[in-house]
């Protein structure tokens, strides 16, 4: 990660790149507001050479700024070069060596229960958009949040919500893990990771990548500030009745919807039952066909596709 990579940097950014690239969409009216609201992203940007975690270095910082009366920077980004102890879902190992994009953002969640539900489905979205716009164009987001190439993993997140000791804020941590450059896997990742540039037969400049997923979370955590502003505008006693935007990019990222699935909370070492995908929840649940015809939601846990378990 070169030092080239800051707020300045991620400013010009946006306002050279994202803002314009957004003109086109329905939404290009209100660009400039979700912009505004989206940031928070990348207030403060923190680069190391290596950590253990940066999701511990994160709850370490706010522990310490908390028992100091001081405050937390929302949206401050955590960067490591290289993790020593990176962990992943149910404390599974996660190779994070150099040439990776590996990172926390420490977010003081502001928004309302049924929004902030649709945070995961906004991190994937981000790393989606990012792999597509350096070259990847057939990356696809596995619900909730996994996002693949040819069915390969190349970037997973973890969500961490907890509230502070001291000030009572509500936290969220974001953790990402994003194989850029790095294409040499551990023997059990072999048969299901990937990375960009081994999918690109190039090399990508990580800090550029980095800036770019920054951005697009930037957009896609502004979007739902801006949409919850709009369905609280909507006349009182009435529903929003359009689908939410940020679902509907989901939906157009992911090849979930219509596959045959086996749920787990943990699926890996614990799958618990098959069945269809049927659709997503105005708050992001997955809505499954169960082989019995049951019509269930599960709102957390993880999928495998059933024409690729193992």
């Amino acid at each position: 990660m070169s030092a080239r990579l800051s707020r300045e940097f991620l400013l010009a950014y946006i306002e050279d790149k994202e803002l314009p690239a957004r003109s086109g969409e329905p939404l290009a009216a209100a660009a400039e507001k979700i912009i505004r609201y989206g940031a928070f992203v990348g207030s403060v940007i923190e680069r190391h050479g290596s950590l253990n975690r940066t999701m511990l270095y994160a709850r370490e910082r706010i522990e310490h700024c908390e028992r100091a009366a001081v405050p937390v920077a929302n949206g401050t980004v955590i960067l490591a070069d290289t993790l020593s102890e990176s962990k992943g879902r149910f404390t599974r190992e996660w190779h994070a060596p150099r040439g990776g994009l590996w990172g926390s953002l420490i977010y003081v969640s502001t928004l309302l229960p049924r929004y902030r539900m649709l945070v995961p489905l906004a991190v994937g979205v981000a790393c989606c958009e990012a792999v597509r716009e350096f070259g990847a164009r057939d990356a696809m987001i596995r619900w909730i949040n996994d996002v693949l190439i040819d069915g390969y993993k190349v970037g997973g997140f973890l969500a961490e919500s907890f509230t502070g000791h001291f000030s009572g804020e509500e936290y969220c941590l974001l953790g990402f893990g994003i194989n850029v450059n790095n294409g040499v896997f551990p023997e059990e990742l072999a048969a299901t990771a990937t990375s960009l540039t081994e999918h690109l037969g190039r090399r990508v400049a990580v800090d550029e990548f980095a800036c770019c997923f920054l951005a697009k979370l930037w957009w896609n955590l502004g979007l739902l500030y801006y949409q919850e502003e709009v369905e609280l505008q909507v006349d009182a006693g009435k529903s929003y009745a359009g689908t939410h935007p940020l679902i509907s990019r989901w939906l157009e990222l992911s090849d979930t919807l219509g596959r045959e699935i086996i749920f787990g909370v943990d699926v890996v070492t614990s799958p618990q039952y098959r069945a269809t995908a049927a659709g997503i929840t105005s708050n992001g649940g997955l809505r499954l066909i169960l082989e019995d015809g049951s019509d269930i939601v599960e709102y957390s846990g993880e999928i495998r596709y059933l024409d690729e378990y193992a």
